[in-house]
């Protein structure tokens, strides 16, 4: 059951989330196959199979694209079975919270390091990286996993009832959020000035592309910085975050077992970095589904009632996490109005309602 108690600090959201929705992962796309001429197929063959099936004959690896807004990849062994996933780095990244390294080492490093933290059987499982190799386009090669993807489980709940299961999986995303947070936390205290500067890059990429005009840009700066005066938003530990909470970024299994399969942007930061806009991905897939993103409120009730679930005084927990929200919130969707692929009015929408969030939590 969702948190009865919840209050709906969030209003009217829309979708804070940079990647187009997929339904699995991998959405495969054919390409073709990889040429034997090609570096990679050597690479994949000398330095990848081996790990996980023994090679008996020349690989044929099938291709597929995965994800529309950067370049991943499945690769798929005609005669083994065996498959893998490749990220390639090269391409320009966008706006990162982290100012983390936005490489394929980086990455490799953040998997390694979650897995030998204990998450390497579920319920809680990370990938399982198995090379890098800087010359072939900075590519990063991890484990194929099969799962559903968030987004699909939300739309089944709002199109065709399936309200229970999706109240399943996100306690599971909680206990996963919260077991990563927890093992992770330090002595260190928030510094909330790194997150309000990734809030003025994102806010000055909007003015500058023409997403919001000057007076409005000022207003949302101004709103942004009126946080810092909060005692709150600096109150709490550091701990490890994904730094990409978003449906594309999770797989579900059996039950509540979850898969992390991203983690190039882990950083240090306040936990409701991640919590906050997992929120803000649940008012939008129900917005886009039913044209009501109201009907996202028992489930984020829900979410963060089961996180704070994880925290030995659960109501306190519960009210300092909202309380801290609405800052995360608003700067979530300003990261999505960035999205050039977002016709204008639907942006407007959106820097609209990351406002009204703002002074709400003010």
């Amino acid at each position: 059951m969702a948190r009865s108690g919840y209050v709906n600090l969030t209003g009217r959201l829309a979708w804070p989330n940079s990647k187009r929705p997929a339904k699995r992962f991998p959405m495969r796309h054919y390409l073709g196959h990889l040429a034997t001429s090609d570096p990679l197929h050597a690479y994949l063959r000398d330095a990848i199979l081996p790990q996980f099936w023994e090679v008996l004959r020349e690989p044929r690896w099938r291709v597929y694209r995965v994800a529309v807004e950067s370049d991943v990849y499945l690769y798929e062994d005609k005669w083994s079975d065996g498959r893998v996933v490749g990220k390639f780095y090269a391409r320009a990244r966008g706006l990162n919270g982290s100012n983390t390294p936005q490489s394929a080492a980086n990455e490799y490093r953040n998997l390694e390091y979650l897995r030998s933290l204990g998450f390497t059987a579920p319920p809680d499982y990370v990938a399982r990286p198995l090379g890098v190799n800087a010359t072939l386009g900075d590519l990063l090669v991890i484990e194929y996993l099969e799962g559903e993807q968030l987004d699909a489980v939300i739309e089944a709940a709002a199109l065709v009832g399936g309200r229970d299961r999706l109240y399943r999986k996100l306690g599971g995303l909680a206990r996963f959020l919260a077991r990563m947070h927890n093992t992770t936390a330090g002595g260190e205290r928030v510094d909330f000035s790194r997150t309000q500067a990734y809030f003025d890059r994102v806010v000055a990429y909007l003015g500058q592309s023409g997403g919001i005009e000057a007076r409005r840009t000022e207003r949302l700066r101004g709103l942004g910085h009126a946080y810092a005066a909060r005692a709150a938003q600096w109150e709490d530990v550091q701990v490890l975050v994904h730094g990409d909470a978003t449906p594309s970024n999770f797989l579900f299994g059996r039950r509540q077992d979850v898969y992390a399969i991203d983690l190039e942007r882990m950083h240090r930061d306040d936990r409701v970095y991640d919590v906050g806009r997992l929120c803000g991905e649940l008012k939008h897939c129900f917005l886009r589904a039913t044209g009501d993103a109201g009907q996202a409120e028992p489930y984020i009730g829900h979410f963060l009632w089961e996180y704070a679930g994880y925290f030995p005084d659960r109501e306190r927990t519960f009210a300092a996490i909202t309380d801290r929200l609405p800052f995360y919130l608003g700067l979530t969707l300003l990261r999505i109005a960035r999205n050039g692929w977002l016709d204008d009015g639907y942006r407007r929408h959106l820097v609209h309602e990351a406002k009204t969030i703002l002074k709400g939590g003010l």
